[in-house]
């Protein structure tokens, strides 16, 4: 089995032909977006870029209990502030950077690289039409499907890429908005909420739940709410958004019961939709969710023989990291290498808002659900005497591990910089390691990371 043919060439795409390539197969990417797909053009890679000027933003703006004066006394807002056309400059030539890099390391790997849309013409057998409407055919043994998703759009709120717009279409805004209505505080409402307070426009989050970030840790996404408010950003909790509507210097957004809410500009972060149609998946056997989601098992199968899929079209976890293993336990499994199935447990996630929420493993709900079986501690992060050393007040350390055992199975830190905080709690989670064994290594002094060390330590359970 050595014909391989990948259609879409985002994270469970072309990570999945880096493999296959490895292990000796005849790879063949149809793709007709980019390389690198949503993740590395219009949403993972540009959004970090964006926040990550938006985090000096706030460096700036929180420094005056550090002794900096920006401008003498004044506070750093309105002295500091953004170019929003060369950001977003910016970021758009990294994402295409890094979907060029792509392309020449698969191409180095001798992985052909075809633009064009691809659908199944049956399960052994992948179509390309370029944008020529030329057609050519692949034949192959086997078929990944790694098309991801596109922003929903909800009627009577269309974007035309000005004034309202989509996670995909934001970077080609050249003003900062004055004020931005979010609509949907999931974790993209958020991290655009977030940098964009920080960027300096007025904004307004739409959450149609009791709190923002409705499927993350409830301490968490308190503390993300309450940091959001304390910044002056309007949360309208409980709040539907019916319709927005694009008025002469700016828009409107009417919520179910009625109001209104005025604004420059308004992004709409309600959720996407898995890009299967036009495809040849139902009639080449692939199985789908009622939400249109690709039904696979734990090594990236379809109910089609020899058609496996990976990533946002599968609904698993839509994360990068997850399209990618996807990708790769695929392309093992089928190609007869050593592979272990998905395990969901060990996928550690992070939102990327300030501070950042950093999760891996059992949540706290889970926790609740089984409280014999389950012990947690959480430690403020204003005790640590590094976050006390940075000014930093917000965010905490939480641990769960299995009493008698001690065995750590999930975490949540939220912080600056948690994404790279929660990993000595993944390689706890990942390796099986007890909270003892977690508390034994060494911290640097002063840390962050020292946080850690001590939620494990309060875990211990003398013999």
């Amino acid at each position: 089995m050595t014909r391989v043919v990948i259609v879409g060439g985002g994270p469970g795409g072309y990570e999945a032909a880096l493999v296959a390539a490895q292990l000796g197969a005849d790879v063949t990417v149809v793709d007709s977006d980019g390389l690198g797909g949503s993740c590395v053009l219009t949403d993972c890679v540009p959004s970090k870029t964006l926040i990550a000027t938006a985090e000096v933003m706030t460096l700036a703006a929180d420094s005056g209990d550090l002794g900096v004066r920006i401008g003498g006394e004044r506070p750093a807002h309105g002295i500091v502030d953004v170019d929003l056309a060369q950001v977003n400059e910016r970021v758009k030539r990294l994402a295409a950077a890094q979907s060029d890099d792509i392309q020449s390391r698969l191409e180095a790997e001798g992985v052909s690289v075809v633009r064009a849309r691809g659908s199944l013409d049956g399960p052994a057998r992948v179509v390309a039409t370029a944008d020529d409407g030329s057609t050519s055919s692949f034949d192959a043994d086997a078929v990944l499907v790694a098309t991801g998703a596109r922003p929903r759009v909800v009627p009577g709120a269309e974007p035309d890429g000005e004034r309202i717009v989509t996670w995909e279409q934001v970077y080609d805004l050249d003003v900062l908005p004055e004020k931005l209505i979010v609509v949907g505080s999931g974790v993209t409402g958020a991290e655009f909420a977030s940098a964009y307070n920080a960027l300096g426009s007025e904004v307004v989050l739409v959450s149609s739940r009791e709190h923002v970030l409705p499927g993350e840790d409830a301490d968490a996404a308190q503390v993300l709410e309450d940091v959001f408010r304390r910044r002056g950003m309007e949360v309208l909790s409980r709040s539907r958004a019916a319709s927005a509507t694009r008025t002469a210097d700016g828009v409107v957004v009417t919520l179910s019961d009625g109001t209104t809410v005025a604004g420059s500009h308004c992004l709409m972060a309600v959720g996407s939709i898995p890009n299967t149609e036009g495809v040849g998946l139902m009639e080449s056997g692939v199985r789908l969710t009622e939400s249109g989601y690709i039904e696979v098992d734990r090594v990236s199968r379809t109910s089609a023989r020899g058609v496996y899929a990976a990533g946002d079209v599968t609904g698993v976890f839509m994360l990068a990291s997850v399209a990618a293993m996807q990708g790769r336990i695929a392309m093992r499994h089928v190609l007869g290498d050593a592979v272990a199935p998905l395990d969901l447990r060990d996928v550690s996630s992070n939102v990327f808002t300030d501070p950042e929420i950093a999760t891996i493993g059992m949540s706290q709900n889970q926790a609740d659900a089984e409280p014999d079986l389950v012990h947690s501690i959480k430690l403020p992060l204003a005790t640590n005497a590094r976050a006390k050393m940075q000014g930093l007040q917000d965010g905490f350390v939480k641990l769960f591990a299995r009493p008698g055992t001690g065995i750590v199975v999930g975490g949540v830190v939220v912080a600056p910089r948690a994404s790279e905080l929660i990993y000595p709690i993944a390689l706890g989670v990942g390796q099986r390691l007890t909270v003892d064994e977690v508390a034994a290594t060494f911290t640097v002094y002063p840390s962050l990371t020292g946080s850690i060390a001590e939620a494990a330590r309060q875990l211990h359970t003398p013999d």
